[in-house]
């Protein structure tokens, strides 16, 4: 895998390290527009704070886009545009993203509940959705930086939740650091397809199910994970910001 799709996810993780210490559900995702690679916007949950459940991260970054090239020019941009996202989109997210065209996506781990690229339903390579471009369906690839997507969760989730009518007493929730469910990669994408990401020398990981080596290396990054990173999002608004388009000269910032 190229070292680039770890970068930008690593930035993606430790944007979702931030939504968690700020009392959000901890997933984040960056685009990253693929001719000059450059991270054009990003995005994390904001449920919690702006009680509105569709408020999650994909549409944040899809807002960040359109505020910056304007709606017009949306499906030109997405047709070269890849996501990172530590988790899996949800039904809604992914079918959003395949109506603008996304060229692919990249994500840590499943969405066991939601799932719309492979989980629960394949909303990528469904034929029936719209595509506003020629990007009629994208792949999406799962697995990077996966057990570090799901420790976040899991320390989200072991917290009391305050903004409840009745807050549930968690203390007897235990926060598992040992075990991790199998990752189903079929479920997700095919054989050849693993093997063009992750190198044909890594396949036996698609056929025994398991992480792969050299991301994370079989274990955690706790460090990633468990510092602080409060500057995130100042880095990403400042490189967000000096991002250019300019496809067939007629895309310019509105900013």
């Amino acid at each position: 895998m190229e070292s680039r799709h770890l970068t930008h996810m690593r930035q993606a993780v430790k944007l979702a390290k931030y939504a968690l210490d700020h009392n959000e559900t901890p997933v984040a995702c960056i685009f990253v527009y693929e001719p000059t690679d450059e991270i054009i916007a990003y995005g994390m949950n904001d449920t919690n704070k702006s009680h509105t459940g569709i408020a999650h991260a994909e549409f944040m970054g899809i807002d960040q886009i359109q505020e910056k090239f304007g709606a017009e020019n949306l499906v030109e941009i997405f047709k070269d545009t890849v996501l990172y996202v530590t988790v899996e989109p949800c039904i809604m997210c992914a079918s959003a993203l395949k109506q603008l065209g996304i060229k692919r996506v990249y994500f840590g781990c499943g969405n066991e509940r939601f799932g719309g690229n492979g989980t629960v339903l394949t909303i990528n390579k469904d034929h029936s959705t719209i595509s506003l471009n020629e990007n009629k369906t994208y792949d999406a690839i799962p697995g990077i930086y996966r057990k570090e997507a799901i420790m976040l969760l899991r320390y989200f989730y072991v917290r009391e939740n305050d903004h409840a009518p009745k807050p549930k007493v968690k203390k007897e929730r235990i926060l598992d650091k040992e075990t991790f469910p199998p990752i189903i990669w079929s479920s997700y994408i095919d054989r050849s397809l693993f093997g063009q990401e992750f190198g044909l020398e890594n396949l036996v990981h698609f056929d025994e199910n398991t992480d792969l080596a050299g991301i994370s290396n079989h274990g955690i990054d706790w460090k990633l994970i468990d510092d602080s990173c409060d500057d995130i999002v100042d880095t990403l608004e400042i490189t967000r910001q000096k991002a250019q388009i300019n496809i067939h000269k007629r895309i310019k910032s509105t900013k």
